[in-house]
Formats: C-alpha cells, sequence, structure tokens
C-alpha cells in the first residue's frame, strides 16, 4: 500500500516549493488535500507526479504545480468569493476550497460534475457549489466574484468573466491558441483592464459560447 501522504509531502516540497510556489497557504491547502482519491484507482500510484493525468471525457486533472501557480496567482486571503470555470475532477475546487469562503464552480460535462461533487462533499468540502453549465457564461447569479480561475484554455477573455469580477478582482485564465497557451492574469482596476502574463502552459480547450465551439 502506497503512503499517499508522503507522497503528497513530498511532491510539494520538489514540485512545489522547490519551483519557488511561496504563499504558505497553498502549500499548506496542496500538502493536505488527497489528489490521489480525485483520480481512478488504476492511476492513484502516479497521482503526485508533476504531470496531468486523464479523468475521462477527454479532460484532465492538471500538473500540480499548475494547480499551485494559478491558485497563488488569485492571491486569496480567506475571505473571497471564487468562481472557477471548469470543475473536472475537483480536485482545483478543493485546493480554492481550503483556501476561499466560498466556491462556485461550473461545469459543462455532467457525469464530471456528479463525480467531482461527490468527492468534494465525502471530503466535507461544503463551501463549494458546482453547476452544469456553459463555464464561458460565468454564474451571474452569484456574481460578482473576487476572483476567477479558468481551467481550461480560451481563445480569448469570456467578456461575460471580466463583467463578473468585483473591483480590483483577479481572473486568471490561459489565453493561446487550440495546443498551447500563455497564462494571465487579469485584474479590474478603475483604470481599466490590467493584464499580467505569468507564463507558458498546456491546456484542454474551453468550450462554449465565448470559447472554442465543440468539435
Amino acid at each position: 500500500m502506497l503512503d499517499f501522504q508522503k507522497s503528497r509531502w513530498k511532491m510539494v516540497e520538489e514540485q512545489i516549493i522547490g519551483r519557488e510556489i511561496k504563499d504558505p497557504r497553498v502549500i499548506a491547502a496542496m500538502k493536505k488535500v488527497p489528489r490521489h482519491l480525485f483520480v481512478e484507482e488504476a492511476l492513484q500510484n502516479q497521482a503526485y507526479n508533476d504531470r496531468p493525468l486523464p479523468i475521462g471525457e477527454k479532460q484532465t486533472i492538471s500538473q500540480p504545480y499548475m494547480v499551485a501557480l494559478m491558485t497563488e496567482a488569485l492571491m486569496l486571503k480567506g475571505k473571497e468569493k471564487v468562481l472557477e470555470i471548469g470543475s473536472g475532477s475537483g480536485y482545483q475546487t478543493a485546493i480554492l476550497a481550503e483556501l476561499a469562503q466560498e466556491v462556485f464552480s461550473v461545469e459543462r460535462i455532467r457525469t464530471l460534475a456528479v463525480r467531482a461533487r461527490k468527492i468534494l462533499y465525502e471530503l466535507g468540502y461544503f463551501n463549494v457549489e458546482i453547476k452544469i453549465f456553459d463555464g464561458t457564461f460565468g454564474w451571474v447569479e452569484k456574481s460578482p466574484f473576487d476572483a476567477i480561475m479558468v481551467t481550461a484554455g480560451s481563445p480569448d477573455i469570456p467578456q461575460p468573466l471580466y463583467e463578473q469580477l468585483s473591483m480590483g478582482g483577479r481572473l486568471v485564465i490561459p489565453i493561446g491558441d487550440e495546443n498551447i497557451q500563455d497564462l494571465f492574469r487579469i485584474t479590474k482596476t478603475e483604470g481599466g483592464m490590467k493584464k499580467e502574463d505569468l507564463g507558458g502552459c498546456r491546456f484542454v480547450k474551453l468550450v462554449g459560447k465565448y470559447g472554442w465551439e465543440e468539435e
């Protein structure tokens, strides 16, 4: 039987702290959340490797370092209302739930949403709501949001998401073509949009009205 906690802590030391993630709250969340429970049993022995893994429906659970990088970029302090676009396995949702007051997550694929919701509730994350919908529309009824994370690559910034940010709110999103993107932090300021490039990345496509068309 694998010692998952030992593997998880090793992952954090080598892949998270070792790659310059500094936010102590992000580090603590990555040490706590059991990533292996968000993948199929056959893949659990790979759960703490520094790579994405398939979760079905042509989707993936993101590389641990990328989860930490995107989470740190949101600069969460603990009282925020956060929107996540792309619940996927629910792992990133759990990390956000550790760090924010409320997490609203939108997933377009029903089977993934149902499975993610079940795992999250079993782990005691009751500050999370998941909606099955086109995530590029955001979740206007719950807006505005202090922070928004998009876990799929978009051709541009979906306008509804920017509109649903509170003043001073941050949107972290991969933007680029269908194969490779750059990770951006978009901040809504009184003077307009502030855009910061956080480096290259590679995500599955953000499918929806304000993303890529479904094939």
